[in-house]
C-alpha cells in the first residue's frame, strides 16, 4: 500500500484536529466544546452535504447508473447486520449482538464526508447521487435489528410500538434533515446553490474541522468503555469494516462504478452508527448496553476508518480498476 495516501489523509487539517482533541483528553487537559455546538455543525454538516447531492442528483438525472447504486446501498444496510449478527452471538447475547449488528449495517456520515473531503483533496471526482444512497442506508439496520431481537427471543414477550420505532428511522433529525436538504437542492437546481454556495461550500471544512476536534474529544474519552468489551469486540470494531468494505468494493466493481463513487460506497458499507442507531438501540433495546455499541463504533471504528480506512480503501480501489 502506498503511503503517500495515509500521509495525505492524516495530513488534512480535519484529521489532525482529530488527533489534537484525542490528545487532548490523553494528556488531561481543560479543552472542551459546549454541547450545544457538536449538535449545530452536526446538523450543518448534513444540510451542506445534503443540498449539494440534490443540486449534483438533478444534474445528473435519475440514470440505470443511480438505481443500481441506490439498490446496492438498500442491500448492503439489511444483509451487514444479518452476518454481523451470528459473528457476535459467537460471545455476547441477542441484545448487545443485535444492537451492535444494527450499528454496523448503518452508517456514519462524518466519515463519509471525511471521504468526500478526501476525495476533493486528491482531485477525486464523485457523484452527488452518493448523498442520497448515505440517506438510504440510515435506517434499514436498525428494522433488521430489532426483526433479530424478536426472532431470537422468542421465549420473552417483547412488544415493540412500531410507530415509535418507524418514526425514529425514518424520521429522526438526522435523517429528516439530510433528506429534506437533499429534496430541496433538487427543486432548487443551480439557481439555489448559487444562492447558498458561500454559506454550504466555503464554510464546510472549517466546520468539518472544529466538528472532528470535538470528536476527538469524545472518541478518547470512550477509549476506557472499551477496558469491558475485550478483545473480540476491538477485533471485531476493526475487521469487519474492512470485511464490509471489501465486499462493497466487489460490487461496486460490479456495477462498474467511478473511483471516487466507490470509495464513497466502501466508506458506507465500512462506517458504523454512533448517533441514529444507539438512539434508536436505547428506546427500543433498553435490555442491550450501550457502553459496547457506541464506544467500538466511535472510539475504534471511526477512527480507524478516517485515519486508516479512508486511504486503504481507496489502495483496493486502484487495483481492482487497474
Amino acid at each position: 500500500m502506498d503511503i503517500s495516501l495515509i500521509l495525505s489523509n492524516i495530513l488534512n487539517p480535519p484529521v489532525l484536529f482529530f488527533f489534537l482533541g484525542v490528545t487532548a483528553v490523553l494528556v488531561k487537559s481543560d479543552l472542551e466544546i459546549p454541547a450545544p455546538i457538536p449538535k449545530l455543525f452536526s446538523l450543518y454538516l448534513l444540510f451542506a452535504i445534503g443540498f449539494k447531492g440534490g443540486v449534483e442528483l438533478i444534474k445528473s438525472g435519475i440514470t440505470q447508473e443511480v438505481i443500481l447504486t441506490l439498490l446496492a446501498a438498500i442491500s448492503m444496510a439489511c444483509i451487514v447486520p444479518l452476518y454481523t449478527f451470528f459473528i457476535l452471538k459467537l460471545r455476547l447475547d441477542t441484545y448487545d449482538a443485535a444492537a451492535i449488528a444494527a450499528t454496523y449495517g448503518s452508517i456514519s456520515a462524518v466519515t463519509f464526508i471525511t471521504a468526500s473531503a478526501f476525495l476533493t483533496e486528491l482531485n477525486i471526482d464523485f457523484d452527488g447521487y452518493m448523498v442520497a444512497a448515505l440517506a438510504l442506508m440510515e435506517s434499514p439496520a436498525i428494522i433488521v435489528g430489532l426483526i433479530l431481537v424478536n426472532l431470537f427471543t422468542v421465549n420473552e414477550k417483547r412488544e415493540f410500538a412500531w410507530s415509535e420505532v418507524l418514526q425514529e428511522a425514518f424520521l429522526n433529525s438526522s435523517v429528516f434533515l439530510l433528506v429534506g436538504s437533499l429534496l430541496i437542492g433538487m427543486l432548487t437546481g443551480e439557481h439555489g446553490w448559487q444562492v447558498l454556495e458561500p454559506f454550504t461550500q466555503g464554510l464546510f471544512y472549517g466546520v468539518l474541522t472544529f466538528f472532528l476536534l470535538d470528536m476527538g474529544l469524545v472518541a478518547a474519552k470512550r477509549i476506557k468503555d472499551l477496558q469491558k468489551t475485550g478483545l473480540f469486540l476491538i477485533s471485531f470494531a476493526i475487521l469487519i469494516p474492512i470485511v464490509n468494505a471489501g465486499i462493497g468494493l466487489l460490487i461496486a466493481r460490479f456495477i462498474n462504478m467511478p473511483q471516487g463513487d466507490a470509495l464513497l460506497f466502501s466508506v458506507l458499507c465500512a462506517s458504523a452508527s454512533y448517533i441514529a442507531v444507539p438512539a434508536a438501540m436505547r428506546l427500543t433495546v433498553p435490555e442491550a448496553n450501550p457502553s459496547l455499541y457506541v464506544s467500538t463504533a466511535l472510539a475504534v471504528t471511526f477512527p480507524f476508518n478516517i485515519i486508516v480506512g479512508i486511504p486503504l480503501y481507496l489502495y483496493g480501489i486502484n487495483l481492482l480498476w487497474r
